[in-house]
């Protein structure tokens, strides 16, 4: 089988040709070998290239490193739609930029768009703030969480909490570098106010044009970058009024420009996705 593997930002994902049929070729399973990084090929996940549904253009589905399936990712999307540049490209019908695609996602409709300098922008749709959308029981069904107190190793810290189609819950922090994410990170993903789990970020606001961010995903761990997770801090950052709507996120891989729209409540990310390697699985 025949696989090309792409990073944004150090995020790093398994891209498979899977435009033949509406399921994944593989298994939950199978994506946690070949995501492992001493016995398999070693990536944060594996994403599939499905055909369309409901007038999409592709099918956007994901297996974390754990087998976990996420709802959607912000990184691995730009990484999937400079695969399909690819696949187009190779039948004949490239795309010329800029060139939007809708893809379909456990999240809903996402549409990524290639630029010209090989950027991608990628529309996120509006941020859902309710705690039931989250979701979390930090508090009641129809009210937003922000700077709320939640404890997590035996220290209160402030949360506000954002769904860009999967779950975050966000706390600002003095000195991101700081924190002891290898064991605050898991705490924090399986902690009971979670019940589908949480990605947690960790932000450090530098000025209200820039931030500082380390984040622990849920079912991949510690990443060098997470989409999601950059769009809905700059939200949190927004709400708890520490940022502008329109910042460059730092993540450990590299920056993203993340913009919370005024205009039609829409969150942009833009930012690289890069071809590391080819190559065939047995």
């Amino acid at each position: 089988m025949e696989f090309s593997k792409y990073h944004g930002l150090g995020n790093d994902f398994i891209l498979v040709d899977n435009r033949h049929q509406p399921e994944p070729v593989l298994s939950s399973e199978d994506a946690v070998r070949w995501c492992d990084r001493h016995f398999g090929i070693g990536a944060d996940g594996v994403i599939f290239a499905l055909p369309g549904q409901a007038g999409t253009d592709y099918t956007m589905r994901i297996y974390n490193s754990d087998g976990s399936e996420p709802e959607m990712c912000g990184n691995g999307i730009r990484c999937l739609a400079k695969f399909l540049e690819t696949l187009e490209t190779a039948d004949g019908k490239a795309p010329q930029a800029p060139h939007t695609y809708r893809i379909h996602t456990l999240a809903g409709l996402i549409s990524p768009t290639l630029q010209p300098d090989g950027q991608v922008t990628v529309d996120m749709g509006p941020p859902h703030l309710l705690a039931d959308e989250i979701p979390t029981t930090l508090a009641a069904a129809g009210e937003k969480v922000v700077a709320v107190p939640l404890t997590v190793a035996d220290q209160t810290w402030s949360v506000t909490c954002v769904s860009m189609g999967n779950p975050h819950c966000i706390t600002f922090v003095e000195d991101v570098a700081a924190i002891a994410l290898e064991s605050i990170g898991p705490q924090f993903e399986h902690h009971a106010a979670f019940p589908q789990r949480i990605n947690t970020e960790f932000i450090q606001v530098v000025r209200p044009d820039y931030l500082k961010m380390r984040v622990w995903e849920r079912g991949a761990g510690i990443t060098l970058a997470c989409g999601t997770g950059a769009c809905a801090s700059l939200v949190a950052g927004v709400l708890n009024g520490l940022c502008d709507r329109a910042a460059t996120v730092e993540l450990p891989g590299g920056p993203l420009h993340i913009e919370w729209s005024v205009t039609d409540n829409r969150v942009y990310m833009t930012g690289p996705a890069e071809l590391a390697f080819r190559g065939d699985r047995a």
